[in-house]
């Protein structure tokens, strides 16, 4: 996730339990881009201890080629192309879920790089760009390529983020395509991650949203998959999670507000996932000072029953 899931959150992340396995930012290419070299340090200066995948977003084939091959001189698990991104600034230009709109180039672009890439070749998809139709014209073109994963966003690029995700196309995906498929969309628990993984028969899950708002979510799945008691975190375990996201993400040369205004994408995903979300948000969204923030928290968060819904 963009600005987002970015090298200080996974360092954050990493304390909690963190993934198996993290994706980078997305590495914007065009006919004169190089590696950006903020995201570059997410790959040299790891912190998980877990592998990461490189990921790439664009649709000129030369440079994509050429920053594939760059980036296979990093340490990374494999190269990924995002073929899911809903941002009409993103999708406008053909990139990302813009490329849903022309299967006949994705089946270029795949060809292109899977020639240039030695190493794990990934992709990350939505079902299509206008209908969830769409997908029984993209699958054949994801299954003429030899891929080593494809984590599949279960909702149509218009349909960005609404509720509603068709997990029976993520299922068709696994069971369809000759290599492993991620189930991803709206897994924001165990008890989610479990009913999702079952249902699409998916080798893996893929989990976004759902770890910027729960940090324990992973050990959380791990425990539900081991069958024992489930860890659920407290409104104050979830004060003391802010407080550290708060220090997390500071950067140099920012005022309270400025980091404040940052910090705010992450609260949005924490607020959605509590059981009355709209006066945390309405609180959180007006704070401009850290002192407002933690008495914001304390405010709708200090007391000892599970944070979180489901």
């Amino acid at each position: 996730m963009q600005a987002i899931t970015d090298l200080p959150f996974w360092r954050l992340i990493t304390a909690y339990g963190g993934a198996d396995l993290y994706v980078t930012e997305y590495f914007r290419v065009h006919s004169v881009s190089r590696l950006n070299k903020g995201i570059l340090r997410s790959i040299t200066e790891n912190p998980t201890g877990r592998p990461v995948i490189g990921q790439l977003i664009g649709n000129d084939i030369p440079a994509l080629v050429r920053s594939a091959q760059e980036l296979q001189r990093h340490p990374v698990a494999a190269v990924d192309l995002n073929l899911g991104c809903p941002a009409p600034v993103v999708y406008r230009k053909c990139a990302g879920g813009g490329l849903l709109r022309t299967p006949d180039r994705i089946d270029a672009i795949l060809g292109a790089l899977r020639a240039a890439i030695t190493i794990p070749f990934t992709v990350k998809t939505r079902v299509g760009f206008d209908s969830p139709r769409e997908f029984e014209q993209l699958l054949p073109v994801f299954a003429r390529h030899d891929l080593d994963m494809l984590a599949v966003h279960g909702r149509t690029v218009k349909e960005v983020l609404r509720p509603g995700v068709h997990y029976g196309l993520i299922a068709q995906a696994a069971a369809t395509l000759p290599y492993p498929v991620l189930a991803n969309g709206d897994i924001d628990s165990a008890a989610q991650a479990l009913k999702v993984w079952r249902q699409t028969g998916a080798k893996g899950l893929m989990i976004g949203r759902g770890a910027v708002r729960n940090p324990w979510i992973f050990n959380q799945i791990r425990q539900a998959l081991r069958e024992v008691p489930v860890f659920h975190p407290t409104g104050r375990d979830l004060i003391n999670y802010l407080e550290r996201l708060y220090e997390a993400l500071w950067q140099p040369g920012f005022n309270e507000r400025s980091h404040l205004q940052m910090l705010k994408k992450h609260l949005n995903f924490v607020g959605q996932g509590l059981p009355d979300p709209e006066p945390f948000l309405h609180d959180m969204r007006r704070v401009s000072t850290r002192v407002d923030f933690q008495a914001a928290a304390r405010r709708h968060l200090d007391h000892d029953r599970p944070a979180f819904t489901g």
